[in-house]
């Protein structure tokens, strides 16, 4: 079985810098954690690998990110922690990417690995909050595709079951696989590396591709292949003035709605 865990690095702090150009987040590798979405998803990851293999299956985890050299460090760390290789997509070509610029670029380089049996991404990115990357990886790849798993409750080679969050409460879906499903961060916790994994992630391979060489088309990467762009953003002014209303209700009334009115809402 190969199951292929896809992760961002995303800052470990809420003070993110903008590139003033671009409007897109500086990733210059200071601080940088795996997104805690994903972390959830490398779990669920780890415990097909264990339940599978201790029925004598053998099932390999890879994790695979697109980012800047430095993210080849997080990688490692999620061997550490019990996954067997890395892949990571590093190219300026890649610089930029929306979702849609992305969800490519991440499906070339599930394809340089080979079709595997089962995709995992985390529910979201905490930097982006967009939840639409493994949706659209499944797209791209055209297997079935469970959003906002909660619970893991089997996965038996050929099919898999979960529990999942919807707006009219908590489902029970079984689909065939391969699939791609997309977790929530309280449907595990993310196991502690061993000494052993530690020293194993050293020496683990993990390799770096850029657009060449994961066969991506550098039209629809990065900024290039990105239909959606950031116009502007900016820190929202805060004021922590206020009014005083005085008068009868009425009074008081008309005065809100000039207030109001007042601020373009």
């Amino acid at each position: 079985m190969r199951i292929i865990v896809c992760v961002k690095a995303v800052p470990s702090t809420t003070e993110v810098k903008m590139d003033p150009v671009t409007n897109t987040i500086v990733r210059d590798g200071a601080q940088s954690v795996v997104n805690p979405f994903d972390s959830t998803a490398l779990e669920l990851a780890l415990r097909i690998k264990d339940e599978r293999e201790a029925l004598g299956d053998d099932v390999r985890v890879t994790v695979l990110s697109m980012g800047i050299p430095d993210t080849e460090r997080l990688l490692r760390d999620c061997i550490a922690r019990g996954a067997d290789d890395g892949l990571l997509l590093s190219d300026r070509a890649f610089a930029g990417a929306d979702t849609l610029a992305t969800s490519y670029a991440l499906s070339c380089g599930i394809r340089h690995l080979g079709r595997p049996d089962v995709v995992i991404c985390g529910k979201m990115a905490v930097d982006g909050d967009t939840a639409q990357i493994g949706p659209e990886i499944a797209g791209v790849l055209d297997v079935p595709c469970i959003a906002d798993v909660r619970e893991l409750l089997a996965c038996d080679g050929n099919c898999l079951r979960v529990r999942r969050g919807t707006d009219a409460g908590i489902e029970l879906v079984e689909a065939p696989l391969p699939a791609v499903i997309t977790v929530a961060k309280d449907a595990a916790q993310l196991r502690m590396p061993a000494i052993c994994g530690v020293r194993a992630s050293l020496a683990a391979p993990v390799e770096v591709l850029d657009v060449a060489g994961v066969g991506a088309d550098p039209a629809r990467c990065g900024l290039a292949g990105s239909p959606t762009q950031v116009v502007r953003s900016f820190v929202p002014e805060r004021s922590s003035g206020g009014a005083w209303l005085e008068g009868s209700p009425a009074q008081q009334a008309e005065q809100l709605v000039e207030l109001v009115e007042g601020m373009g809402l």
